[in-house]
């Protein structure tokens, strides 16, 4: 910790007025997406995993994961979501099938070769931040990667930036509120040069102003820096508007997988793994089919629903 010290002492002090990106040196990697868009990052084929005392977690799951995609895996409490990220960041490797990092089996690879380029957040940040500043948490681990000084702090003040906490690196991290503390663990991992985030219920414990914060912060990060980011939730309302493509994960079985507007299709199929549509399209559904309004499609958002109620208003008028 004290090279952490001497570093946080002689650091440039950052600026919230930066622009972000802006002084990234020769090895920073903050999610550069240095493959092309459609390669295959993580494969994982899951025909079996059982915890110690025997119970069935996962079966049948197969996700492929392309560079820059954003992703989600969706379910209730207890579907297995937080287990199957698990896996994928090699935590959990005593499984039937397999799993391939950029094509390589993850069951061979060394924590470290798979902490390079895969990086897990927790639902609740205070597991994973343990420093006593900002600026100290975000530091250790580009420091124990190895990184020459200047390099670790370019590192830590471009992820401040990235996810808008340049102005409290020097801030005690008991001082800081929930959805803050999750942006720092963010931070840490984009400081490593991860280009895969695996995020564990990011919204949850927010408020919804919050939650639709961080929503637009990761949304930021996948277009802008290029990090491929997978996303276990059960935030129906927030999919739609953020994620490429989601999987719905039910009592540990992977049954459905698409894009939001292939997946959310009636309140029953949802209905039938615990979880809900989409509060707009909950609501046109039902006037569509209790009310015998003559809607095309179901929207999914506010944006698409007005759309289709002005078409459908006009097309009667």
């Amino acid at each position: 910790m004290e090279n952490v010290k001497r570093i946080q002492n002689t650091a440039p002090p950052t600026h919230p007025s930066h622009s972000r990106g802006e002084g990234k040196g020769e090895g920073e990697s903050l999610g550069s997406g240095v493959r092309a868009l459609d390669s295959v990052r993580l494969s994982v084929k899951i025909d079996s995993f059982k915890y110690s005392d025997g119970t069935q977690a996962l079966s049948d799951i197969a996700v492929d994961v392309s560079q820059g995609e954003f992703i989600g895996v969706l379910g209730s409490n207890g579907s297995g979501k937080t287990t199957l990220l698990k896996i994928m960041d090699g935590l959990m490797k005593e499984f039937e099938g397999s799993v391939r990092l950029d094509g390589s089996d993850i069951k061979k690879l060394s924590p470290k070769e798979i902490y390079k380029k895969v990086g897990l957040i927790f639902q609740n940040p205070d597991d994973q931040l343990f420093a006593a500043t900002v600026f100290e948490d975000v530091a250790f681990g580009p420091i124990n990667m190895g990184f020459r000084e200047d390099e670790v702090i370019n590192r830590i003040n471009n992820a401040l930036r990235d996810v808008e906490m340049d102005a409290y690196a020097k801030k005690s991290i008991h001082n800081l509120s929930f959805g803050q503390k999750k942006r720092i663990c963010i931070a840490g991992l984009l400081a490593m040069g991860h280009e895969i985030l695996l995020l564990d219920e990011p919204t949850a414990g927010l408020d919804p102003m919050g939650e639709y914060k961080m929503m637009n912060l990761l949304k930021r990060l996948n277009k802008e820096n290029g990090v491929t980011i997978v996303m276990a939730t059960h935030s129906v309302d927030l999919v739609p508007l953020f994620l490429d493509r989601l999987y719905i994960l039910s009592k540990g079985r992977i049954i459905r997988g698409g894009t939001p507007e292939e997946v959310f299709t009636t309140p029953h199929d949802m209905e039938h793994v615990k979880l809900r549509l989409p509060h707009i399209a909950e609501m046109i559904y039902r006037l569509k089919h209790e009310d015998n309004i003559p809607f095309g499609k179901i929207p999914l958002t506010i944006g698409e629903a007005r759309r289709e109620i002005i078409k459908t208003v006009m097309g009667n008028g």
